[in-house]
């Protein structure tokens, strides 16, 4: 293990997530509100602990191994965290203690979306806008945007995007250099931003509602602007554009990228998980409707219930309605729709698609081989024959993410939390969908220090796909 090596790459990454600190300043400014002093104070704080730990170690420029990377990630992901609450911490409005700035802070770069906070609307535009970068940033990975730098500055970074990138198969590069690739899905990520911002404040948006709730809805995070979320607008045209891309930022990038380069949406269909991904948002957006007319809810639109769908599906966890309040079927059915999520490679959280891809798969062929045991039944993914080690891959995640769900569980039981609480707090956080149901759907405020800790530490889990975190848990990695 390269310590002085990994020390310094942290370093690198505390400098430039530091500058980020800097535009809730501007709009403090533009405002006229006092509100910057929080965001100043973290810069130096941050900047200064950045410069330390490179400056002691600047000659260590060595080639990152695996267990590097994953080392490397994790740190940031905790140190990014503790620096992303500061402003929190020191804001005399909201005035909120370390762990419920922690909270907050955890739940935004994780694009978990879950909050302790009310009465957004009366909040310092500077607080605001400054929830919506943290999910902007967390979106498509702060790491994989590093990666796209790291290497102007002596570091390698497939390392790093093997660790933080979702889905099973991590191999895959768009481009023949890993940091054009962390580019090309920046320069897609940004631009789908770009595009979203453009299009609320065309329907009717304020220009920083636009820029805040479009933040907020690519990178799926369930952050609003407003304590009423998209309530607030009660525009059909402004929820059907948060569909559209709600569903765009939970599709494959690579994907994205092979329609822009090729000219043409034949990709799109062409793979399966698309096609999986298609099929539950459509059969989820259909039972809800089904149900709503059933119940005759008068108050609910169709287009609210695909809103909402799209929402719980994707992770993103924006709302429209009080949809816990709807008949009791419903809510949980979104709630276990949260906990697959979106595709791997998009900026959605849970499970993903393509995971229970494989394990349909796996389970055809386990038949085909019972009544064939002699049989050699392969897994393909469209043409391409799947690796034993991710079919193998796809097993362990999710055996591991539903033994760690069921001690979690366990353990919000513990301290207090009735079951349908604990269960509900427990998905929207491991699935970083942030929304739920009974005691959370009015938010996390309530909840207890020790719940809180443990939901922020679900949060971590699923942002960096389970198996990052844990596997700094088990004796085999520390081996040499």
């Amino acid at each position: 293990m390269n310590v002085r090596s990994i020390i310094r790459i942290v370093g690198i990454l505390l400098i430039l997530f530091s500058l980020t600190l800097l535009p809730p300043v501007a709009v403090s400014a533009y405002y006229h509100e006092n509100a910057s002093a929080p965001f100043l104070t973290a810069f130096a704080l941050t900047i200064g602990l950045g410069f330390i730990l490179w400056l002691f170690n600047f000659k260590q420029v060595k080639d990152l191994k695996t267990g590097d990377g994953f080392i490397v990630v994790v740190l940031f992901w905790f140190v990014i965290a503790a620096a992303a609450a500061i402003p929190f911490a020191l804001s005399a409005h909201p005035h909120l203690s370390l762990t419920d700035a922690l909270f907050e802070a955890v739940s935004g770069v994780t694009t978990t979306g879950a909050t302790i906070l009310s009465g957004i609307d009366y909040l310092p535009h500077a607080i605001r806008y400054y929830r919506q970068q943290l999910q902007f940033l967390g979106g498509m990975g702060i790491i994989v945007l590093a990666v796209a730098i790291l290497p102007l500055l002596g570091v390698g970074g497939m390392q790093l995007y093997r660790a933080e990138s979702p889905g099973p198969i991590k191999d895959n590069k768009l481009t023949p250099r890993i940091t054009e690739t962390a580019k090309v899905l920046w320069y897609i990520y940004v631009g789908l931003t770009l595009i979203c911002i453009g299009a609320y404040w065309f329907s009717g948006m304020s220009l920083f509602d636009a820029i805040g709730d479009g933040m907020s809805t690519v990178a799926t995070g369930g952050f609003s602007v407003h304590d009423d979320s998209f309530a607030f607008y009660g525009s059909d045209l402004i929820q059907g554009i948060a569909v559209v891309f709600m569903f765009l930022s939970t599709v494959n990038y690579s994907l994205h990228f092979l329609c822009l380069r090729q000219r043409t949406l034949k990709s799109y269909w062409h793979d399966v998980e698309f096609r999986m991904y298609i099929a539950i948002l459509i059969t989820v957006a259909a039972i809800v409707t089904y149900k709503l007319v059933l119940y005759s809810d008068k108050d609910v639109t169709l287009l609210t219930a695909l809103f909402t769908s799209v929402s719980m599906t994707s992770t993103t966890g924006l709302t429209s309605t009080n949809f816990p309040a709807w008949p009791t079927f419903i809510p949980f059915l979104l709630v276990f729709a949260g906990i697959i999520g979106g595709c791997a490679a998009s900026t959605s959280g849970g499970i993903k698609v393509i995971r229970m891809v494989l394990l349909h798969k796996q389970g055809l062929r386990e038949i085909i081989q019972l009544v064939h045991p002699r049989a050699v039944s392969l897994i393909k993914f469209g043409q391409q024959v799947l690796p034993e080690r991710v079919v193998q891959s796809m097993w362990g995640f999710i055996a591991i993410f539903f033994v760690l769900f069921s001690l979690l569980f366990l353990v919000l039981l513990g301290i207090g939390l009735d079951p349908v609480t604990a269960f509900s707090a427990l998905a929207a956080s491991l699935s970083n969908t942030g929304a739920g149901i009974a005691g959370i759907a009015s938010g996390y405020g309530w909840l207890n220090v020790e719940a809180k800790w443990v939901l922020m530490f679900a949060m971590l889990a699923g942002r960096l796909e389970i198996f990052t975190l844990v596997v700094l848990f088990t004796p085999v990695f520390w081996r040499r």
